[in-house]
């Protein structure tokens, strides 16, 4: 059962996820972070770091953020075979990210 980033993380990519991912498993698109659902381990690593509650195990997906879990098999899947490296290291969110948060309420 992978995990899934929702539109928790659009606006914010905050990337605390991806230091403690075992498997490096995250793949970053210009808005989010998506995960790669062949790589993903299911090891729940990920889930306490996010700062926006963006990530759920695919059978945990909100019924409202079931589309997140096609769309991070489709654009992890396309990016890894594009050639693109996994994100493994902590970068700066983006500049909308506190904003984005305390508008979701964290």
């Amino acid at each position: 059962m992978p995990h899934v980033v929702t539109s928790n993380c659009v606006g914010c990519k905050y990337t605390d996820c991806v230091e403690v991912c075992p498997v490096d498993c995250f793949y970053e698109l210009d808005k989010q972070l998506v995960i790669h659902p062949d790589d993903c381990i299911d090891c729940m690593a990920c889930v306490d770091q996010c700062p926006v509650g963006a990530i759920y195990a695919d059978d945990d997906v909100p019924e409202q953020e079931q589309d997140a879990i096609e769309f991070n098999a489709n654009e992890a899947t396309r990016l890894k075979d594009e050639g693109y490296e996994a994100i493994v290291t902590k970068q700066d969110p983006l500049p909308t990210a506190e904003e984005r948060k305390k508008e979701l309420g964290y």
